[in-house]
């Protein structure tokens, strides 16, 4: 995917119409939507693969593809640590440190609900956006077409959001 600079994203973003929460419900595919922010590449190096909206106030943020196969859900609050440098400083994309991740999923993984999925107002307009149960974080969504959405990290005293793509598999 082409690079974009923080200001275009913003635009596309704010051009793109609202989803309903409804609308999110389902399985989806995450993507990177490079902007040069610190954490672009990072979440793929990772394992990164999605996010799940079983219901309203069921909401997996953080699903991560299982060596041999299938996906773990995150908990959140692992990332709690790293919040305060998360858009100053770019985190190491090493496949290695992919790997080690590989390894300890099973630890840090979760089978509860880490977020809630709400209409927020967020650039003037009021569309469905994931809210993290115990971190200072929210994703806004726009549609890009039927299955597809644009997303936008609102992270609290963060200098730049961080945008990603999730595309729709169930």
């Amino acid at each position: 995917m082409p690079t974009h600079d923080t200001a275009s994203a913003l635009a596309l973003f704010d051009s793109l119409p609202e989803v309903s929460d409804d609308f999110m419900l389902g399985t989806w595919r995450g993507e990177g939507f490079p902007t040069g922010h610190p954490l672009d590449g990072a979440l793929e190096a990772y394992g990164w693969w999605g996010k799940r909206f079983d219901a309203a106030d069921e909401v997996h943020p953080l699903l991560f593809a299982r060596r041999g196969g299938g996906t773990l859900a995150l908990n959140p609050r692992w990332m709690a640590p790293s919040l305060p440098w998360l858009d100053r400083w770019p985190l190491p994309k090493s496949p290695a440190i992919g790997r080690a991740l590989q390894w300890l999923l099973p630890l840090l993984s979760t089978r509860r609900s880490g977020a809630r999925l709400r209409q927020v107002a967020h650039r003037g307009r009021v569309s469905a956006a994931m809210v993290y149960d115990r971190l200072p974080i929210h994703d806004c969504f726009r549609r890009l077409d039927d299955d597809t959405v644009l997303g936008l990290m609102d992270q609290k005293g963060a200098r730049q959001p961080f945008f990603f793509v999730l595309r729709r598999t169930g």
